[in-house]
């Protein structure tokens, strides 16, 4: 049967479908999506997304995660939209990356340009027709004049004229929208107490816009700006303090330097993940969120200073951690020699010198595994992520020591990992070792992540 010249088949006839695949893949997000659920997410790109193309393919997938209950703040900017005007009307300012001086009829140009990608982007989100990741969305897009801004002023002897800079946002009023369910829309351009326009850097107002909400994640979508590793490989998970420590090296180039820069500036000032996603990689920004690598580089406010290897010193303060929990059953009973004799194996969560969380890691890279083991906090300093860190520093060495698989045995803490992307297996899924000594009469489950 035919509806156009295209003929339509369903997607069982299709050679590519795999239900077996898809139920596996959508139970696996479900995580996700229940701990995004109500939490606000700042997206920011460039102008270069629009030029582009790609704008139509990331309102189909912003459109998404509004429908799964994120509340969304998008900032766009405008630079190259800009520079066409510009080049158009006979003038030969052209903008680049960061802040610099903006003259009247520049200004001009930016709230032309603004206007268009508005519109453009209101018109995406008005898109509903059958068939496709737009029917039935009816989302919202307002904006307005939620950004108060100020002059840069002379810096150096040259004056910037109307480049500006965010000087505070009207928090309450962008709260209050996506509360109700609505996208909150930012362009490049503040407003002064009397009157002036400000042309503003995307980077820099994004970035204000999540310190402002504490949002949970500040997106920036680039045209390619991951950082690398040596291997060529994109680095997904960047502590803020190795971020900085790039930085400071001047290696990168000029585009990954800022967007990686104010990253860093929004997890130091509460951001709890900042990310550079390639909007050239189709539908990168679900396969950032709801893919346990991504594809992009996101930058965390990893606590390394309270993180270090255990000592013989610190054995008595693990066994006071670990006491209780084997008491209850939680933890099977080691005793102080075993703790003595695997304490190279610990790590510990220090401040001011009292260790608050421990974690163990025991390879077995015969068969390309490893088991972390007694992931502790202790309660009154639970609830703000510590047992996360713990996680991400067990997968890290257990990379770096060329494990593909990290295992768990649990008895009450199932769920927990589960969360996190540990899948249930079997005693027969254990390295051989770790099978002969399996204590059945607890019974333990068996929970499996691959690295």
């Amino acid at each position: 049967m035919t509806t156009t010249d295209t003929e339509t088949v369903s997607a069982q006839d299709a050679p590519e479908f795999a239900p077996a695949q898809f139920v596996r893949w959508f139970r696996e997000v479900a995580p996700y999506v229940h701990d995004f659920r109500g939490k606000t997410f700042v997206v920011a790109f460039g102008g270069e997304l629009v030029s582009d193309g790609a704008l139509n393919a990331l309102i189909e997938d912003l459109s998404l995660l509004s429908a799964l209950g994120v509340k969304l703040v998008l900032v766009h900017g405008s630079r190259p939209q800009v520079n066409e005007q510009l080049k158009l009307k006979g003038y030969n300012t052209q903008f680049g990356r960061g802040t610099e001086p903006t003259s009247p009829e520049a200004l001009e140009c930016a709230k032309e340009a603004a206007g268009e990608i508005r519109l453009d982007i209101e018109a995406s989100f008005s898109q509903g027709l059958p068939n496709t990741p737009m029917s039935h969305a009816q989302i919202r897009v307002i904006s307005g004049n939620f950004v108060t801004a100020r002059p840069v002023g002379v810096i150096d002897g040259v004056d910037y004229k109307h480049a500006g800079s965010v000087r505070k946002m009207d928090i309450d009023a962008i709260r209050n929208i996506i509360n109700q369910g609505a996208i909150v829309l930012l362009s490049p351009l503040g407003f002064s107490p009397t009157g002036e326009a400000f042309n503003l850097a995307m980077e820099d107002l994004a970035t204000s816009a999540a310190i402002s909400l504490r949002a949970e994640k500040l997106i920036f979508l680039t045209q390619n700006r991951t950082v690398r590793n040596e291997d060529g490989s994109v680095d997904t998970e960047l502590a803020r303090e190795d971020a900085d420590k790039l930085l400071a090296q001047g290696h990168l180039d000029e585009d990954t330097a800022s967007f990686l820069g104010h990253a860093s500036r929004a997890v130091k000032r509460g951001v709890a993940r900042a990310h550079l996603v390639p909007y050239t990689l189709d539908g990168s920004v679900l396969l950032e969120i709801f893919t346990h690598d991504g594809v992009g580089t996101m930058v965390v406010e990893d606590t390394l200073d309270d993180l270090r290897p255990a000592s013989v010193d610190d054995v008595g303060a693990i066994v006071q951690m670990i006491e209780p929990l084997e008491a209850d059953g939680t933890l099977v009973p080691r005793g102080r020699a075993v703790i003595e004799r695997d304490v190279e194996k610990f790590t510990v969560l220090e401040h001011d010198g009292v260790i608050y969380g421990c974690v163990a890691l025991m390879p077995y890279l015969s068969e390309n595994m490893a088991e972390m083991a007694c992931l502790i906090v202790q309660p009154e300093w639970q609830g703000s992520g510590e047992g996360e860190i713990l996680l991400r520093h067990a997968e890290s060495k257990a990379r770096a020591m060329g494990a593909k698989r990290l295992f768990v045995l649990t008895t009450r803490t199932s769920h927990w990992f589960m969360k996190r992307g540990f899948v249930q297996g079997g005693i027969s899924d254990l390295p051989k070792e770790r099978q002969a000594h399996y204590n059945r009469s607890r019974n333990s489950l068996v929970f499996i992540k691959k690295l």
